[in-house]
């Protein structure tokens, strides 16, 4: 193996990767860094790889792909695993395996490598990317191979070849940042019957320490896609980043869950969300008041298959892209404004105005109308309840009942 492109990330596995790759397989090493919104973290990583070892280091700025292309589709989608992860790593994975790619077509390289260990999702993700785009591909997955068992091992293999890593024996939390958020898993969140402390938040304030005033926001969306905050057109990657802002003031967007795994086990996780959370409940309030009921009672089962797709790593897949397609017809009406209230931890609606809107006063209002006639309702209920009626009334004279 003469070359490797490695998704790097600057964390304990991938910067001990690169002395390993080349002690083991003898090749040169190039470094990819997919720029997810990650802020102040890459500014030490291209002279951190080449310290490692790296011959060269590619940063790759993919935040407005990351929204435009993975990021919306799932949010209009309206797919949240096991009802309560909104997917962040998940979604991200396809993407940099996609850039992963891209850099080792350029450089002639007959590999790739990740860090993702043999216990989680993201070996998966990043492998199922490859397979789809570059089959021909070899993919190497050092944990897999080497003797490092432990993230105990990993830091001590660091500090014994001097590679700086960014955790500690006591703060041993594995992390994953982008734009759309942060997660954190390991150390003492391993045991569930412990809740998280306050310090393992970074993007979130805890809800008990929010302001004792509500937060307003209004959110505009156009067919399902957020164009406004507060009357103000941002581009997509400025709109998250202010929702987060908002949102983590407010202690918004915390989620603590015991996930099942893809690869058989369960995990547990503290996931900080703060502006997809506002977004997603913003847009399914706008669902709520744009769509038919069988059409939104079918599309909640479509955002569970979706779902699971994003979380299996299944992106590049005939299957998500026909739910793409459900999907954008669902959208068509899905335009107008919500007002969001977010207080303590709660984000909640506090009005939702559309130009599709299908609810109508008249007929919903509990006063004086002249549009329904309140005795059709017996027809409809006579034969709604028919089968009902018929079972009743055979199970009376064969005795079942």
């Amino acid at each position: 193996m003469k070359k490797v492109v490695l998704a790097y990330s600057g964390g304990l596995d991938t910067s001990i990767i690169i002395p390993w790759l080349k002690g083991n397989y003898g090749c040169e090493v190039v470094a990819m860094v997919a720029d997810l919104g990650q802020g102040e973290e890459l500014a030490p990583l291209r002279e951190k790889a080449i310290k490692s070892g790296a011959a060269r280091i590619y940063i790759e700025d993919v935040k407005h792909e990351f929204v435009t292309g993975y990021i919306f589709p799932t949010l209009r989608a309206g797919a949240v695993y096991e009802g309560k992860y909104l997917l962040g790593t998940s979604m991200a994975r396809p993407l940099i395996a996609k850039k992963l790619v891209e850099i080792a077509e350029a450089e002639g390289a007959g590999a790739v490598a990740h860090g993702a260990t043999g216990k989680g999702n993201d070996q998966v993700r990043f492998e199922l990317t490859v397979k789809a785009l570059a089959p021909h591909l070899e993919i190497i997955a050092p944990w897999r191979e080497w003797g490092i068992r432990s993230r105990e091992d990993a830091i001590d293999y660091a500090a014994a070849r001097g590679i700086p890593v960014p955790v500690t024996r006591e703060r041993p939390y594995s992390m994953d940042r982008n734009l759309w958020h942060l997660s954190h898993e390991g150390g003492d969140l391993e045991d569930p019957a412990k809740e998280p402390p306050d310090d393992v938040l970074l993007l979130t304030v805890p809800p008990e320490h929010a302001p004792d005033r509500p937060a307003y926001v209004k959110i505009e969306f156009e067919q399902g896609i957020p164009k406004k905050v507060d009357g103000e057109t941002l581009d997509p990657v400025s709109l998250i980043e202010k929702l987060n802002v908002l949102g983590g003031a407010n202690g918004v967007g915390i989620v603590d869950m015991v996930e099942n795994r893809l690869v058989g086990m369960k995990s547990r996780g503290v996931y900080e969300t703060p502006g997809g959370t506002i977004l997603y409940l913003a847009h399914r309030e706008l669902e709520l008041l744009t769509l038919d009921r069988t059409t939104l009672h079918y599309k909640e089962q479509v955002a569970a298959r979706y779902a699971e797709l994003v979380y299996d790593g299944v992106w590049f897949s005939p299957l998500r892209e026909a739910l793409d397609a459900f999907v954008d017809v669902t959208q068509r009406t899905v335009t107008g404004t919500v007002r969001m209230k977010l207080y303590k931890g709660n984000c909640t609606p506090a009005g939702v105005t559309s130009p599709y809107s299908l609810y109508d006063q008249e007929l919903s209002t509990f006063g004086r109308d002249e549009i329904y006639d309140q005795k059709d309702a017996g027809g409809f209920i006579n034969l709604f309840g028919l089968p009902l009626k018929v079972r009743a009334l055979m199970e009376k004279k064969t005795g079942l009942r």
